[in-house]
């Protein structure tokens, strides 16, 4: 056992006590000290007093002195536990509190001074995060009224522009290269403008990450912190069932009252490189079954409580795209027999912009749910196109969705793993055909309901 004693008089009299040391250190150890790689020591309590503190003995040596990347990623997913999960944090984890014991795990040590995170913080957080990567300065804004760091009076319009100066650079980079030094480095003005405040928990919450980032960046100078951490905050707004953060994830999926996929699909992907307890291993997955491991990933997600709200936003993408899909099928096989009488009428295009746009949502859905990338050399790819006019294009998206749902060989993999799913899972995959006939159904019956009075 370990004896820390201290004598002297301070001003810091909650430290000085070492029975609340003691009570953090049992409270962080309940709550961090079974994920994998991490070692809290056992705190004494009934033997610790005032200036003497009994703790288990823990033999490592510093993390800053060895070159583990791993145990890194390990701290910033414990880092990120304390800080969006639970808000009970470590506010001190200088290089000399950060231990790689001699069994290979990251060992915390002196909870002496220790954080709280209220959950509208933890909220506001993880949506200013969204809200950068995502370039939506004036959610940002917002995010850091919230957050304590602008004052309520705050011209919204000019700080969104001044945020947009300040950061968009530094997000057009992609969220893998931003680092800290990078977000904060010409913030300086626009804060002495705009009379930023920075909260005492803040500075200490950056604090925990930017250690981390600055041990990683001494033997690995491309080392990013948020590159780790947003996935892991991906992964929360997805699953996470606070109404602030659902809200949050529906504005952002449907902007102006349109889907936009390409945030979803970067939500998604991202998620999948979230390190959790069963993914935060030494050994990397194997090459060959990654896109195998990554359908299951995201049917294991879609097809659990967590992800209903997902699942149900997809189920409404897709059912929209099936309904484009009937009615450009349907429109195709009219004009067809048409075109066969004398005198035909000149055929009125299959589909109107949101049809088309919904047709090219399905076959990214189904690539994505697939995952089946897009080849790079296709000049046609739905999605990647405005949403403007598109005069006859309709009948060319029809085509190319056809054509690859006819590739059938390509979504088998979606079938083969039904089988690993676990038993709940399993039982939701069967209920989603007659899920999504019935929103197939209910949209053909509202659409004729609409042609027949409007």
């Amino acid at each position: 056992m370990g004896v820390k004693s201290i004598s002297g008089k301070s001003h810091l009299m909650q430290e000085m006590d070492y029975r609340e040391e003691a009570r953090n250190g049992l409270k962080f150890r309940e709550l961090y000290g079974k994920l994998r790689d991490v070692m809290v020591p056992e705190m004494y309590l009934e033997q610790t007093r005032r200036r003497v503190l009994i703790m288990e003995w823990v033999e490592g040596v510093r993390l800053s002195e060895v070159r583990d990347l791993y145990l890194v990623e390990v701290g910033v997913y414990c880092s990120l536990s304390q800080l969006l999960e639970y808000g009970f944090y470590h506010a001190d984890p200088h290089p000399g509190n950060l231990l790689r014991t001699i069994d290979g795990k990251l060992a915390y040590l002196d909870f002496g001074m220790m954080g709280e995170f209220r959950q509208e913080l933890r909220d506001g957080f993880i949506e200013a995060c969204l809200h950068l990567v995502n370039r939506d300065f004036d959610g940002l804004a917002k995010d850091f009224v919230t957050l304590g760091l602008l004052p309520a009076t705050a011209q919204k319009d000019e700080v969104t522009k001044a945020l947009t100066g300040v950061f968009e650079s530094a997000v057009n980079k992609g969220v893998q290269n931003i680092s800290f030094g990078d977000l904060s480095g010409n913030l300086g003005q626009t804060m002495y403008k705009f009379k930023f405040q920075i909260p005492s928990y803040f500075s200490l919450v950056i604090r925990s990450l930017a250690v981390l980032e600055g041990i990683a960046i001494s033997f690995n100078p491309n080392y990013k912190v948020l590159s780790s951490s947003y996935p892991w905050i991906a992964r929360k707004v997805l699953t996470d069932n606070s109404p602030n953060l659902r809200s949050t994830l529906y504005t952002l999926l449907y902007k102006d009252g349109t889907f936009q996929i390409d945030r979803l699909e970067s939500l998604l992907t991202e998620s999948l490189r979230a390190r959790t307890e069963q993914t935060l291993v030494r050994t990397q997955q194997d090459e060959s079954d990654s896109s195998r491991f990554a359908i299951k990933q995201v049917l294991s997600f879609t097809l659990t409580e967590q992800g209903a709200f997902v699942k149900d936003l997809l189920l409404q993408e897709i059912a929209k795209g099936l309904d484009a899909l009937g009615v450009a099928t349907l429109s195709s096989v009219t004009s067809a027999a048409a075109s066969r009488l004398p005198f035909a009428p000149s055929p009125s295009p299959s589909l109107n912009n949101e049809e088309a746009t919904n047709l090219r949502n399905l076959y990214r859905l189904l690539l994505l749910v697939a995952k089946t990338p897009q080849k790079e050399n296709s000049s046609r790819a739905p999605g990647h196109e405005s949403t403007g006019e598109k005069g006859d294009d309709g009948a060319d998206d029809m085509s190319l969705v056809l054509n690859e749902m006819r590739s059938f060989p390509e979504f088998l993999p979606v079938l083969s793993v039904i089988p690993e799913l676990s038993p709940e899972s399993q039982q939701q995959f069967l209920l989603l055909p007659a899920d999504l006939t019935n929103l197939v159904l209910s949209r053909a019956v509202a659409r004729t309901i609409r042609r027949m009075f409007i």
